[in-house]
Protein backbone atom coordinates (compact mmCIF):
# COMPACT_ATOMS: atom_id res chain seq x y z
CA UNK A 1 0.00 0.00 0.00
CA UNK A 2 1.20 3.50 -0.77
CA UNK A 3 1.89 5.77 2.13
CA UNK A 4 3.08 9.35 2.44
CA UNK A 5 4.92 10.69 -0.59
CA UNK A 6 4.13 7.50 -2.52
CA UNK A 7 6.13 5.28 -0.17
CA UNK A 8 5.09 1.66 0.05
CA UNK A 9 5.28 -0.69 2.96
CA UNK A 10 4.46 -4.29 3.69
CA UNK A 11 3.55 -6.31 6.75
CA UNK A 12 7.07 -7.69 6.89
CA UNK A 13 8.37 -4.12 7.29
CA UNK A 14 6.68 -3.99 10.70
CA UNK A 15 8.37 -7.20 11.79
CA UNK A 16 11.68 -5.84 10.52
CA UNK A 17 11.34 -2.74 12.72
CA UNK A 18 10.84 -4.90 15.80
CA UNK A 19 13.75 -7.15 14.83
CA UNK A 20 15.95 -4.13 14.15
CA UNK A 21 15.14 -2.59 17.55
CA UNK A 22 15.98 -5.84 19.30
CA UNK A 23 19.20 -6.22 17.33
CA UNK A 24 20.30 -2.64 17.96
CA UNK A 25 19.77 -3.01 21.70
CA UNK A 26 21.51 -6.38 21.76
CA UNK A 27 24.50 -4.96 19.88
CA UNK A 28 24.67 -1.88 22.10
CA UNK A 29 24.56 -3.99 25.25
CA UNK A 30 27.17 -6.39 23.89
CA UNK A 31 29.50 -3.49 23.14
CA UNK A 32 28.99 -1.57 26.38
CA UNK A 33 28.30 -4.09 29.13
CA UNK A 34 31.73 -5.77 29.24
CA UNK A 35 33.53 -2.40 29.24
CA UNK A 36 31.26 -1.06 31.97
CA UNK A 37 31.69 -4.18 34.11
CA UNK A 38 35.46 -3.92 33.68
CA UNK A 39 35.36 -0.32 34.90
CA UNK A 40 33.28 -1.39 37.90
CA UNK A 41 35.92 -4.01 38.72
CA UNK A 42 38.64 -1.38 38.36
CA UNK A 43 36.77 0.84 40.80
CA UNK A 44 36.35 -2.08 43.22
CA UNK A 45 40.08 -2.79 43.08
CA UNK A 46 41.00 0.88 43.39
CA UNK A 47 38.81 1.29 46.46
CA UNK A 48 39.75 -2.08 47.94
CA UNK A 49 36.13 -3.11 48.38
CA UNK A 50 35.21 -6.59 49.52
CA UNK A 51 32.61 -8.38 47.40
CA UNK A 52 29.91 -7.37 49.91
CA UNK A 53 31.05 -3.73 49.88
CA UNK A 54 31.23 -3.83 46.11
CA UNK A 55 27.61 -4.94 45.80
CA UNK A 56 26.52 -2.05 48.02
CA UNK A 57 28.87 0.65 46.70
CA UNK A 58 28.36 -0.17 43.02
CA UNK A 59 24.56 0.05 43.14
CA UNK A 60 24.37 3.82 42.56
CA UNK A 61 26.39 3.38 39.37
CA UNK A 62 23.84 0.99 37.91
CA UNK A 63 20.63 2.19 39.53
CA UNK A 64 19.89 5.80 40.32
CA UNK A 65 17.04 8.18 39.51
CA UNK A 66 18.40 9.05 36.06
CA UNK A 67 18.95 5.40 35.12
CA UNK A 68 15.43 4.55 36.30
CA UNK A 69 14.13 7.34 34.05
CA UNK A 70 16.09 6.00 31.07
CA UNK A 71 14.80 2.48 31.75
CA UNK A 72 11.17 3.57 32.16
CA UNK A 73 11.20 5.53 28.90
CA UNK A 74 12.90 2.62 27.14
CA UNK A 75 10.27 0.18 28.44
CA UNK A 76 7.49 2.43 27.13
CA UNK A 77 9.11 2.59 23.72
CA UNK A 78 9.77 -1.15 23.61
CA UNK A 79 6.12 -1.79 24.41
CA UNK A 80 4.99 0.62 21.70
CA UNK A 81 7.37 -0.92 19.15
CA UNK A 82 6.32 -4.48 19.98
CA UNK A 83 2.59 -3.66 19.96
CA UNK A 84 2.82 -1.60 16.79
CA UNK A 85 4.92 -4.21 15.07
CA UNK A 86 2.41 -6.93 15.89
CA UNK A 87 -0.57 -4.78 14.90
CA UNK A 88 1.08 -3.68 11.68
CA UNK A 89 2.11 -7.19 10.72
CA UNK A 90 -1.42 -8.47 11.40
CA UNK A 91 -3.23 -5.66 9.58
CA UNK A 92 -5.03 -6.51 6.36
CA UNK A 93 -3.62 -3.34 4.82
CA UNK A 94 -0.25 -2.02 6.05
CA UNK A 95 -0.35 1.50 7.51
CA UNK A 96 2.84 3.21 6.33
CA UNK A 97 2.32 6.17 8.68
CA UNK A 98 2.27 3.73 11.60
CA UNK A 99 5.45 2.16 10.28
CA UNK A 100 7.13 5.57 10.17
CA UNK A 101 6.04 6.12 13.79
CA UNK A 102 7.58 2.80 14.79
CA UNK A 103 10.83 3.69 13.06
CA UNK A 104 10.87 6.98 14.96
CA UNK A 105 10.24 5.15 18.25
CA UNK A 106 13.08 2.76 17.47
CA UNK A 107 15.45 5.64 16.73
CA UNK A 108 14.49 7.32 20.00
CA UNK A 109 14.95 4.06 21.89
CA UNK A 110 18.48 3.66 20.56
CA UNK A 111 19.24 7.30 21.45
CA UNK A 112 17.95 6.83 25.00
CA UNK A 113 19.94 3.66 25.53
CA UNK A 114 23.04 5.31 24.11
CA UNK A 115 22.55 8.23 26.49
CA UNK A 116 22.12 5.80 29.38
CA UNK A 117 25.38 4.02 28.60
CA UNK A 118 27.18 7.36 28.24
CA UNK A 119 25.77 8.55 31.54
CA UNK A 120 26.72 5.39 33.42
CA UNK A 121 30.19 5.23 31.87
CA UNK A 122 30.78 8.90 32.58
CA UNK A 123 29.95 8.43 36.24
CA UNK A 124 32.34 5.49 36.56
CA UNK A 125 35.08 7.35 34.69
CA UNK A 126 34.68 10.30 37.07
CA UNK A 127 35.04 8.00 40.09
CA UNK A 128 38.07 6.27 38.62
CA UNK A 129 39.69 9.66 38.04
CA UNK A 130 39.43 10.58 41.74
Amino acid sequence: MAGPAGAECARTDFEAVVDSAAGSLRDMNAANKPKFQDKLRQLRDKRGWTQEQFMKEATPFVLDEQIVTYDARSAELLERIAAGGSAGAAAATPDCAMLDGLKGAMKLLVEIQSAKWSYMTGRIDAELAK
